[in-house]
């Protein structure tokens, strides 16, 4: 389980610059600007577009944070909002497009899909 683990941090470390990353019911695309830091650590920083044009907005989510979300889809077989917002709450209490960022890379990685609003579930 460990090395799954290490495994899926160094695929999100490798996604570039660019890939669109899956949100539900976003009407603009969120993209992968590359590593950076959130939090004091690294992380994986993505874009958001500006519905009022202009700048994109950057996040980002760390690598711990997606290693305990990854650790808890693994161990229950969902990742929901209010587990987020308990055990990861830095992460999505200010960003709140965050848990659907981590789910949408879950997704993305074959790991997870969207169930529905506040739920992803292990694939």
């Amino acid at each position: 389980m460990e090395a799954e683990h290490a495994d899926i941090i160094e695929r999100i470390r490798q996604l570039p610059p660019g890939t669109v990353i899956p949100k539900p019911e976003a009407r603009s695309d969120f993209k992968v600007k590359g590593i950076g830091m959130r939090r004091g650590e690294d992380a994986l920083v993505y874009l958001i577009p500006n519905n009022k044009g202009g700048r994109l907005h950057e996040k980002g989510v760390t690598f711990t944070e997606f290693s305990k979300a990854f650790a808890e889809l693994s161990r229950s077989g969902i990742l929901t909002r209010a587990w987020a917002n308990a055990h990861i709450p830095e992460c999505v209490e200010n960003d709140s497009c965050n848990f659907t960022t981590i789910g949408g890379v879950f997704s993305l990685l074959g790991h997870a899909r969207y169930r529905r609003r506040g739920i992803y579930e292990r694939t």
